[in-house]
């Protein structure tokens, strides 16, 4: 079974930046596609970015409210998935958490969080005003 370590969480100010790794215990090249999901306190889970890994790589999709802002990346030497986060603000803190699909699975369903078997635990990012 495929295991997910998210790391990189912390507190911030608002316009800070912060940077998530998540590290998973197998190859990622074998997986479909990897994302980020985030839930805040009272609200459900909601996808933030996703990368595509099979059958064609480096796709990426963004949530509306972080484009520009977030930046997705797969290092496939490291089998880790990182998410670069600027322009960080109050509304952003929530716990975020590492996912893959690593069955076969289409790219349409990448903001889906019923799509992904394999989750991290989570890491809190809290953004303060």
């Amino acid at each position: 079974q495929v295991q997910l370590m998210e790391s990189g969480g912390g507190s911030v100010e608002a316009g800070g930046s912060l940077r998530l790794s998540c590290t998973a215990s197998g190859y990622v090249y074998g997986y479909y596609y990897m994302a980020w999901f985030r839930q805040a306190p009272g609200k459900e889970r909601e996808a933030v970015a996703a990368i595509s890994i099979r059958p064609s790589a480096g796709n990426t999709q963004y949530a509306g409210t972080v484009t520009g802002r977030f930046i997705i990346s797969l290092h496939y030497d490291e089998n880790t998935l990182d998410l670069q986060m600027r322009s960080l603000k109050p509304e952003d803190t929530a716990v975020y958490f590492c996912a893959a699909r690593t069955n076969i699975g289409t790219w349409c369903g990448w903001s889906d969080s019923r799509t992904y078997d394999s989750w991290g635990q989570g890491t809190q990012v809290t953004v303060s005003s």
